[in-house]
């Protein structure tokens, strides 16, 4: 099966580590033409470098998502180079604070990450879909969270953005329906990565007495196939989602998460 995506035009946003730069080394290698937006423009060149000498026509664009005038100028910047954006993908993103309790989580730390997390993916939306609505196609794909789906003690914050996110897809997607224009979330589980590594995984660790290895694994037999997700399961998730295979899929939170938002 064919996905057929050689020559969109693919915003990327987030694309300097982790899941990012799985999602934009996968849409490279189909053949699109990337615009990677972070805020930090030499974090994005190690990832921008390395698709590029493997033939990738790429933009790379400093954007902070959180600022509207940022989205707007990121827009602007696809359009004068490619002069179409036909996907978007909403990889930037945050994990809050982990392990305080609701009532311990302070009102700038929940502030903090539904701005990241929430508002960031509505302004990046908010640029895109008039030029996609003009030309009657477009993909949007909004990485959220299973703990978006499923609550998750010591990360309410979190939670609660990733939630938010899932309303702003469906509702958007019924909006940008008649337009011909799919608007979709891939909710991962947890993700072996370096925020896996150094922020999740130390606070199981901290808090039930374990080894790595031991707190991985608590984890993992949470999880339907007893293992966590990798980046390229994410990456995989978000291709089918932009590609026209899917064309009938909007609206939807497909869970990559080895089967625990089901159980």
């Amino acid at each position: 099966m064919q996905l057929a995506l050689e020559g969109r035009v693919a915003i990327i946003t987030g694309p300097a580590k982790g899941m990012g730069a799985a999602i934009t080394e996968a849409f490279a290698a189909e053949r699109c033409k990337i615009v990677m937006a972070g805020r930090d423009l030499a974090a994005m060149e190690p990832v921008a470098a390395d698709i590029r000498s493997h033939g990738a026509d790429v933009l790379v664009v400093a954007c902070d998502v959180t600022l509207e005038t940022d989205t707007a100028a990121l827009a602007e910047e696809a359009m004068r180079r490619f002069r179409q954006i036909d996907i978007l993908i909403n990889v930037a993103g945050g994990s809050g604070p982990v392990g305080p309790s609701s009532w311990e989580t302070s009102q700038r730390e929940f502030e903090d990450i539904i701005e990241l997390n929430l508002t960031g993916c509505f302004n990046t939306m908010r640029a895109v879909l008039p030029g996609m609505i003009g030309r009657r196609y477009g993909k949007i794909v909004n990485v959220g969270g299973t703990f978006g789906m499923r609550g998750r003690a010591g990360r309410m914050a979190y939670s609660a953005s990733k939630w938010g996110l899932r309303g702003v897809t469906k509702s958007t997607a019924i909006e940008a329906g008649p337009h011909n224009i799919n608007v979709n979330c891939v909710a991962p589980g947890m993700v072996d990565g370096a925020r896996f590594r150094t922020k999740v995984i130390p606070e199981i660790m901290k808090t039930h007495g374990l080894t790595e290895d031991q707190a991985i694994q608590r984890l993992a037999g949470e999880y339907a196939l007893r293992r966590i997700s990798l980046d390229t399961d994410i990456a995989n998730a978000c291709l089918f989602l932009a590609s026209d295979i899917s064309r009938q899929i909007t609206g939807v939170d497909l869970p990559v998460d080895g089967g625990w938002a089901a159980l």
